[in-house]
């Protein structure tokens, strides 16, 4: 997988405020952030519900372990 550096990251900034103008950059790094602040919301909840689902799987194998042992 190819890594992105610091000079290909300086490379898309500068055509972003080429293409966007210095007004409008500002803006779109905010619109930007939030979507992605949005996103990460989004990933955390999946994986707790995901993590929530795993604990409450074990914790009814181990129920159903010990009234097999009785």
């Amino acid at each position: 997988m190819p890594t992105i550096g610091w000079f290909e990251i300086l490379i898309v900034v500068v055509l972003a405020i080429v293409i966007l103008g210095p007004k409008d950059f500002p803006i779109m790094l905010k619109k930007v952030g939030s979507w992605i602040g949005t996103t990460k919301k989004y990933i955390n909840n999946i994986q707790n519900e995901v993590s929530n689902i795993d604990i409450e799987d074990n914790q009814i194998e181990k129920k159903e372990e010990k009234k097999d042992e009785s």
